[in-house]
Formats: C-alpha cells, structure tokens, sequence
C-alpha cells in the first residue's frame, strides 16, 4: 500500500502547475472541474493547505448565474482541441461553457473531516460554501425547470462520461450538417480506438457550435439543447454534495444554506426512484427530449449508490455489482458486458474507472454493504498493481 502512495503522490505533484492540477499532462493540459475536486483528496494526504488551494482555484472561476465550468484555460496550450477559441465564452480567463458533476460539496465537506489544520479548514469552508451552494442552486434553477428535484445534463462531456452507451439513442438526433472543419488532438495523445468515435466527435461539436450561437445564455441552452437527459449517477453526485453541503453548513452557522441543501437533496432522492429499472435492478437514465427511460444498464445506475439512497436500494445495487463482477475479471465494468454496445476498450463502453469505483465503494460502505465495497477496493489497487495509475482500466 505505502508504495501505491508514494506513486499517487508523484503524478500529483509532476501534474501540479501551482494553483491547479492537470489530469493527464499532454492529453488534458488545463485544470478540469471535477478532476481538481477530487485531487485535492489525494494532495491532503501530503499537503493540506494545497488541497484547499486546488478548489479555491477551480470556485474562483465561478460565472455569475453560479455555473462553475468544466474547463479552465489559465494558459495556451494547442495540444487540446476544443480550445478556448472555440467555445469563445467571453471570459477574462477563458472557460468551457458546460459544467461537470458537482463532486465539490463532497469534497470540501470530506476535507474539513478529516483536516488536521482546523482554523485553515473552517476559514475555507466559510469562503467555499456559499459558491459552492450558488452552483446547486444554479442547477435546480436552470437544469431543472420543472422542479421535479432533479437535474439533466446538454452534453455528454457534461456527465465525465462522454461516449458512453447510453448516450447512443439520444445523441442520434444531434445532427452533424454545419460542424466546421475541425483536427482532433486527443488522438495524438491516447489510442484511437479507445477514445470517441469521430462522428461522436462532431456531434460533441455541433452542440457546442448551438451553445455559443446562443451567447452561453444558460436558459436559452437548456431550452434548445436537443440533448437533454436525467443521469442518475450525476444526479447522486449532486444530491451527496447538497447533502454534505447541509450537514456542513449547519456545523458553521450558515443555517440559510443547511435548509435549502438539505430541501435539495430530500427532494432529489425521493425522485430518483423513478429512474429504478426492475428488470436490470439498478437505475437508468431519462430523456427529457423525447419523454422516455433509456434502457442502458450503464455505470451510471449503479454510481446512484453514491447518493443517500433507500437502503433496499443500495443492497439491490451491492447485488448487481456482484452479478456484473461474474462477467469480467475486474469491478465495476462502465456497461454490462452482457449490454448493447459494451466495448471492452473504448473509454465509458466498459474499461473500469477508479474515480467512479472509489464514489460506489463510499456509497455502499455508508449504506452498510461493506463486503461489496470492500470487493470494489481489492479489484481497484489490483488493477493498479497490474497498470499503474490511469484514468481507465480495461476488465
């Protein structure tokens, strides 16, 4: 284990430019949201007041409505493609002009916890909160129009998982007429054939083209996006972040924002049942656009544990771990390998991911399906040994 940790500690520090963390040098050369949020857990372990520093970073770059973007452009870089000069956000420092899943309130909250330095803690819980509330409000209020308590993405890059299977059937109808010529620099820098197919590529393109033709006016956007869908694994990011924002919240005497978080995340819960799927026994997305469930037994249904779900829930998603563990070789696959479309190399179609493995295990393991988690940590530092660090890892 020590030695996982000093390796961990080496690719943070050599993706460490300052204020802010790369994923993955070359092929992700700026500070991407919910990837900071989640170094920062990492960079405590050796430097606390660092950690607090790589989200003050990210919430700083906070739009006015409260959106926090999914990208930062603090320098030119051309190695990435879409740059700055394509989303053309208008911005001082340049941003994306689409957000991430909110895994900040988690964060923060997880930090202040376990902080060692508390009168650094409190101070940064005190100036983070508020931002970090300002983006769940923002959330409800522009991604969720008809209060039903939850929220839908317009982009796959939204969700972090950009060509997952279930975004086939709705992405379909994104057309792809009018995408002006483009080069791609993700496939410099990864294997082709395991990243975005190019027609997805366009389709990612044309939206953003739509979104910058509307002047980033984030209602004009969610109005006119033909991709509109409820995921339940972003939803239970965002819906454990309101809940850790309340409980922390309340902790500091910010008791306006306790209630209102703590509104969200009952709301949302309860109206995450409708997206329970008996046949594949875990949840699915929604399609807003066309009124319908998407029948995808993605990742995502099972990330759902993340959140405070019932506890039938998450014992029903501890099972369908396991069902899904005695296809592959390693927990917890990004499609059934049973499903349609399953692609055991290509990106979210079915390699593992050890951002998502962590959320599911801290799910399970507060939801008292310890055994499950704890299957979901041994194939995670499994595959480590036998891969070193990557942001996938085929089954």
């Amino acid at each position: 284990m020590q030695s996982y940790i000093q390796s961990a500690e080496e690719i943070l520090k050599k993706n460490d430019l300052g204020s802010y963390t790369v994923p993955t040098h070359g092929l992700y050369p700026f500070q991407w949201n919910w990837d900071s949020c989640l170094t920062a857990l990492g960079q405590f372990h050796f430097n606390e007041a660092r950690a607090w520093r790589e989200i003050e970073t990210l919430m700083a770059h906070q739009w006015d409505d409260g959106m926090v973007p999914h990208i930062i452009f603090h320098k030119e870089d051309d190695g990435y493609f879409p740059g700055p000069d394509v989303w053309a956000t208008g911005r001082k420092v340049p941003t994306s002009g689409i957000t991430q899943p909110a895994v900040a309130g988690f964060a923060v909250n997880r930090l202040y916890e376990r902080a060692k330095d508390k009168a650094l803690a409190g101070e940064m819980v005190r100036a983070l909160l508020p931002k970090i509330h300002k983006w769940h409000q923002w959330f409800f209020r522009c991604r969720d129009p008809q209060g039903t308590g939850l929220v839908a993405i317009i982009h796959p890059w939204e969700s972090g998982r950009d060509n997952s299977v279930d975004w086939d059937v709705p992405f379909s109808r994104v057309p792809t007429d009018g995408v002006l010529p483009f080069q791609r620099r993700d496939t410099q820098h990864a294997n082709p054939d395991h990243r975005p197919t190019q027609a997805q590529y366009e389709r990612y393109i044309w939206l953003v083209q739509l979104f910058r033709s509307l002047k980033w006016d984030n209602m004009a956007l969610r109005d006119n996006s033909p991709f509109r869908i409820v995921d339940p694994g972003f939803n239970a990011i965002l819906l454990r972040s309101c809940s850790d924002v309340a409980k922390l919240a309340a902790e500091v005497g910010l008791d306006d924002i306790a209630a209102e978080s703590r509104s969200f995340a009952q709301k949302g819960t309860l109206a995450m049942d409708a997206l329970w799927d008996d046949d594949f026994g875990q949840y699915i997305c929604f399609d807003r656009a066309a009124n319908e469930l998407i029948k995808s037994p993605s990742i995502s249904g099972i990330l759902a544990a993340f959140a405070d779900i019932p506890a039938g829930r998450s014992k029903a998603l501890a099972e369908r771990v396991m069902r899904l563990s005695s296809r592959c070789t390693y927990a917890v696959a990004s499609h059934d390998p049973a499903g349609e479309g399953f692609d055991a190399s290509r990106y979210w179609r079915g390699p593992v991911w050890l951002i998502v493995n962590y959320m599911i295990a801290d799910g399970l393991r507060r939801a008292g399906q310890t055994d499950v988690a704890e299957k979901i940590k041994h194939d995670s530092l499994e595959l480590i040994e036998k891969g070193g660090f990557r942001n996938t890892m085929i089954l």
